[in-house]
């Protein structure tokens, strides 16, 4: 494998070197097989979320994507909405009324 461009770039006094604009916000992967010697390419980094990426989620989130594609949301009305039981016991519309409001004031 050989050097098809090399240019000498100066470590600047904060330890950053600039790669150009044409790198501008992208992720690089820097690796040092020897003292001295660096490696850098760029990189698509993968976040903790890797099961996002594995083949059943990825087909289940296009599944989901596809159904909220052809199901767009419509107004509703909170007071015509069934209520939920808890614990078995069917929930008045005061109370969920009173919990709807302390969740939106906790989002505000």
């Amino acid at each position: 494998m050989g050097l098809v461009d090399a240019v000498v770039k100066s470590v600047g006094q904060s330890g950053q070197i600039s790669l150009g604009k044409e790198y501008a916000g992208r992720q690089v992967l820097v690796e040092t097989p020897t003292k001295g010697v660096w490696i850098i390419r760029t990189a698509t980094i993968v976040p903790d979320e890797v099961w996002l990426h594995e083949d059943e989620t990825k087909k289940k989130l296009k599944s989901a994507l596809a159904w909220a594609t052809k199901n767009p949301p419509k107004s509703s009305d909170p007071d015509r909405l069934p209520l939920k039981r808890i614990n078995g016991a069917k929930q008045d519309k005061s109370s969920a009324r009173s919990k709807q409001s302390r969740v939106s004031k906790k989002l505000d």
